[in-house]
């Protein structure tokens, strides 16, 4: 079996029409992507299974969707502000920059650059601000500034109260958001890995001290079935405990959900025990009381977060490298995307074996009775085995064919992109048996 390289996926991406790096008729911009056609649609397939899975399945669980401009006075409570930095260090002679805890100790201790080798090269680390800054109203000056936000999930902290009573919640209950987030990355890289700018996953759940345990555990489970759900492969997927020199300041405990991608095992979600540390900054910083009171116990107290947070871009790179193959055929090599068909952009293409004796018609009124319901795509170009083998790059799970058959008996071939095997149905039940497969 073909080793899946990252260079296979950027290369797939782009001829197939999945992510486009930004800007790229002016050089690009590092860092930046835009999604295409099919990357589009992978993306909300996502962010609509995440949400069933987070907030339809259960009944304690609703939805936010904050602001990205938030009040300056936020990232200083939640220690963005103050401690969102990484030490980097620069290379006098090759003048590449490096993350200092990403150099080797015994290269450290020399300043040896991991570049250019040269000794004594590098700088003392400097601290850079990851969050971007920019301005709000008409004068740039210090006190107009503002801050694009670094994560999603200071926006439900914020919020907690007024979802809340709004909604008439009981502690338990979780607030769920997707949304962007912005960090000024200085090494970035390994494609759609670590960006710049990128869309989060995150719901924060809230519980009694003392119960924080039990859910964290509850969550950990949940989360990493949520992937098995997806179609990704189990050996693929494990689980990374943080250390005591890992675990963030306001951590109890952490896990982080890995999966083994080309470049190695690397995060692909974090399940965190925040304690009850980010609602006591915002009380203390915004003078309000956030404390819950509980009826039946009589006791206020601040609520525990359980916190689990993924993002909507690696979640779309891992399911794209968990799904390609490189299948060697007779008499060639067939690249293909075993996507789980509720992901799959494209559900069904559908195809007239050849463009006379009505098949074009027939099939374009199959294509246009199913694409009001899912998305559809109509091809005639090209032989039957070529328009085949573009579907199955693009990861489209079933090809629905109208050949002569069809116009004797009113059947079509319906062919799996997964085990080639083919079945003929009536054109009619083309509709009902792609929403079968679709709920499966």
């Amino acid at each position: 079996m073909a080793i899946v390289t990252m260079d296979k996926i950027v290369s797939l991406c782009k001829r197939r029409g999945y992510i486009f790096q930004s800007s790229e008729i002016y050089g690009k911009l590092n860092a930046c992507y835009d999604y295409g056609p099919l990357g589009v649609e992978l993306k909300k397939n996502i962010k609509e299974v995440w949400w069933q899975a987070m907030v339809y399945e259960h009944d304690n669980i609703v939805g936010l969707d904050a602001a990205i401009l938030m009040h300056p006075r936020v990232w200083e409570a939640s220690g963005h502000v103050e401690g969102f930095h990484d030490p980097l260090v620069d290379c006098k002679q090759c003048k590449n920059r490096f993350r200092e805890d990403e150099i080797a100790p015994e290269k450290l201790a020399i300043k040896q650059c991991p570049a250019c080798g040269t000794k004594g090269s590098l700088t003392d680390a400097r601290q850079f601000n990851l969050m971007f800054k920019t301005h709000m109203g008409a004068v740039e000056e210090n006190a107009s500034v503002i801050y694009l936000r670094p994560e999603t999930a200071q926006g439900i902290y914020v919020n907690y109260k007024n979802v809340m009573d709004s909604s008439r919640l009981k502690i338990p209950f979780g607030i769920a958001q997707i949304g962007k987030a912005f960090r000024n990355e200085i090494t970035p890289g390994n494609f759609i890995f670590r960006t710049r700018e990128f869309e989060q996953m995150e719901m924060q759940f809230f519980v009694k001290p003392g119960a924080d345990d039990a859910y964290f555990e509850e969550w950990k489970q949940k989360r990493i079935d949520f992937y098995e759900r997806m179609g990704i492969k189990k050996n693929k997927l494990r689980f990374h405990q943080h250390g005591s020199n890992e675990l963030a300041h306001y951590a109890k405990a952490a896990f982080d959900i890995e999966y083994e991608f080309p470049i190695g095992w690397k995060e692909l979600e974090g399940v965190h025990n925040r304690t009850d540390f980010d609602l006591s900054r915002h009380q203390e910083y915004s003078g309000k009381d956030l404390t819950y009171f509980d009826d039946e116990s009589r006791e206020r107290f601040l609520p525990y977060i359980i916190e689990t947070s993924a993002g909507v871009d690696r979640t779309l790179l891992t399911c794209l490298v968990d799904a390609y193959e490189e299948e060697e055929l007779e008499k060639d090599t067939r690249i293909v995307l075993h996507l789980d068909p509720k992901l799959a952009p494209i559900k069904a293409a559908i195809l007239p074996l050849v463009n006379r004796d009505g098949m074009p018609d027939i099939a374009m009124a199959i294509y246009h009775d199913t694409k009001k319901y899912m998305n559809t795509f109509y091809d005639q170009g090209g032989s039957i085995g070529r328009r085949y083998r573009r579907q199955d790059e693009a990861g489209t799970p079933y090809g629905i064919t109208v050949d002569s058959q069809t116009l004797e008996d009113g059947t079509v071939t319906v062919r799996d992109r997964d085990t080639l095997e083919q079945i003929r149905i009536s054109k009619d039940m083309v509709l009902n048996f792609l929403k079968d497969k679709l709920t499966q």
